[in-house]
């Protein structure tokens, strides 16, 4: 096996949600371990209430583990990967349709800068604002991918797998 990876899904989704369900199969098929939290009990708190249960549960599964994993997150999972990156040693992010706040909830994004990280956006996202990730990715001088596509990114599955495997094959070669 090569490495762990977590996949964490949006707000009001589920572990078998598209995009981390076709991201899993991927790299499971390319030797990579993968898990897939499932966030639904969190989530009935509400997009504010349900962010510090949610660190919680991603924090207990990566202090299972024997090293640090790849997160790969969704919207509310993108948040929650990255904030989490801040406490504990992850190997990689890759964030998609990430916001840069979430209303009621007092903390911004953020994830340390020695992390890799890549980050996709579609330019048409209606739930979470380009300018917000534009701003943070431009900071701090992180790669942000964007494609012609709303917030769920749909259309764009080829090109996220696209760069997913991309960041599999680095990790690999620096492992």
């Amino acid at each position: 096996m090569r490495g762990q990876i977590i996949l964490s899904h949006g707000s009001d989704s589920s572990p078998d949600a598209t995009k981390v369900s076709a991201l899993a199969a991927l790299a499971e098929s390319l030797g990579w371990r993968t898990q897939r939290p499932d966030y639904g009990s969190d989530d009935a708190r509400g997009h504010a209430g349900s962010v510090a249960p949610r660190i919680a549960r991603l924090r207990a599964t990566i202090e299972a583990l024997d090293a640090p994993p790849l997160l790969v997150g969704s919207s509310m999972g993108a948040f929650v990967s990255g904030l989490v990156s801040l406490d504990v040693p992850v190997a990689g992010l890759l964030l998609l349709a990430t916001p840069s706040a979430i209303p009621g909830y007092a903390r911004a994004f953020d994830l340390r800068p020695d992390v890799p990280t890549i980050l996709i956006h579609g330019w048409r996202d209606e739930v979470c604002p380009l300018a917000g990730v534009h701003a943070f990715a431009a900071k701090r001088r992180l790669p942000l991918l964007l494609v012609d596509d709303d917030h769920r990114l749909g259309s764009s599955m080829p090109m996220i797998t696209a760069q997913f495997r991309y960041m599999l094959d680095q990790l690999a070669t620096t492992a």
